[in-house]
């Protein structure tokens, strides 16, 4: 099972998208990702074709009633497995705290999940915060991946991550394996290349070659509660996920097998 965190401490830069269209793009390959949205906000459970209402069926039932992850899986067209968030994941910090039991409860779920219903990629959705759910998140990855919009705002909330990773590690007593990746990237700003070139600089060769462009079919997708493949395949939104994909493949960053693959073309 590999497990990757998608975080960063500021809203706006692609988080909730990146996420499902990177599942997607999985899915496509015939390897269907568990999916789990660690976000209060729950943009990621909202864009599944079932309401969920019910707090018992979210991941706070975990939390507050010891309710196995197994228990919690909802089949997802096109995407994977969900397991949902509700807004009462907003309570996990002010009601468990942040002491070692709280921080390692997901992992230790995770593995117990893993025996279960065993899982290849698991793309976790984490809150924009750095709490217990996100810091959870962090600890049970094997990978976490930073986008970053492509302005600077977006990259100074970066290097407050990558400060948070590198204080973390003293912690976890080991490194941390990250990747930033730019996203909204419009090639006709002057201001986007500058932002990369940055990037760069601060973060060397964990910035991921891949860019994801500011595409009118990614920010489209969502009001259909459509990943990008379903809703435009030809669009460059799609072909970026896929490249992503492929560039974390190459990477040795993902879980499949290449006796699993099926090439699929965007």
């Amino acid at each position: 099972m590999t497990k990757i965190a998608v975080f960063n401490q500021k809203g706006g830069v692609g988080k909730t998208s990146s996420v499902l269209n990177l599942a997607a793009a999985l899915w496509r390959k015939d390897f269907p990702p568990l999916v789990v949205d660690m976000d209060p906000q729950a943009h990621l459970t909202q864009m599944h074709p079932q309401s969920i209402e019910e707090v018992k069926e979210s991941l706070f039932s975990y939390y507050q009633d010891g309710k196995p992850l197994s228990e919690l899986l909802l089949d997802w067209q096109h995407v994977g497995q969900l397991i949902p968030a509700h807004k009462q994941l907003i309570k996990v910090d002010s009601s468990f705290g942040k002491g070692p039991a709280i921080l390692n409860k997901f992992g230790l779920g995770l593995t117990a999940l893993e025996k279960a219903a065993p899982q290849s990629n698991v793309l976790i959705d984490c809150c924009p915060y750095l709490g217990a759910l996100s810091l959870s998140a962090i600890f049970a990855a094997d990978l976490v991946i930073v986008p970053i919009a492509s302005d600077f705002l977006s990259l100074q909330g970066a290097i407050k991550v990558e400060k948070t990773l590198l204080a973390l590690e003293h912690v976890v007593k080991k490194r941390i394996n990250r990747r930033y990746l730019l996203t909204r990237f419009d090639r006709r700003r002057g201001m986007t290349f500058r932002v990369h070139e940055a990037a760069i600089a601060a973060f060397g060769d964990e910035v991921l070659n891949t860019v994801i462009s500011e595409n009118a079919a990614i920010a489209e997708s969502p009001n259909r509660k459509l990943n990008i493949f379903s809703y435009q395949a030809s669009s460059t939104g799609a072909k970026d996920y896929h490249a992503l994909l492929e560039e974390l493949i190459v990477q040795n960053l993902v879980d499949l097998p290449q006796c699993s693959i099926t090439e699929t073309n965007v």
